[in-house]
């Protein structure tokens, strides 16, 4: 993974855009989750939605190192 991306001439860290890219995953991941009902099974909604935001952005980070973006 590059240390930044440079768009229009301001570098910006590639983390950051992979930590908005994960929220946005989180949030509609969040609501899908909550229409079916899921969360009746989670003992700590807050904290669940906090895991998933980690594995998210754990996953998008493999896949940037794995294709070399």
């Amino acid at each position: 993974m590059s240390a930044e991306i440079s768009l229009h001439g301001l570098y910006v860290p590639t983390l950051l855009l992979l930590a908005l890219a994960a929220l946005a995953g989180t949030r509609v991941l969040g609501k899908l989750l909550l229409r079916l009902g899921f969360y009746r099974l989670v003992w700590h909604p807050a904290l669940f939605d906090c895991a998933l935001f980690g594995i998210l952005l754990g996953g998008l980070s493999l896949l940037t190192t794995r294709f070399g973006y």
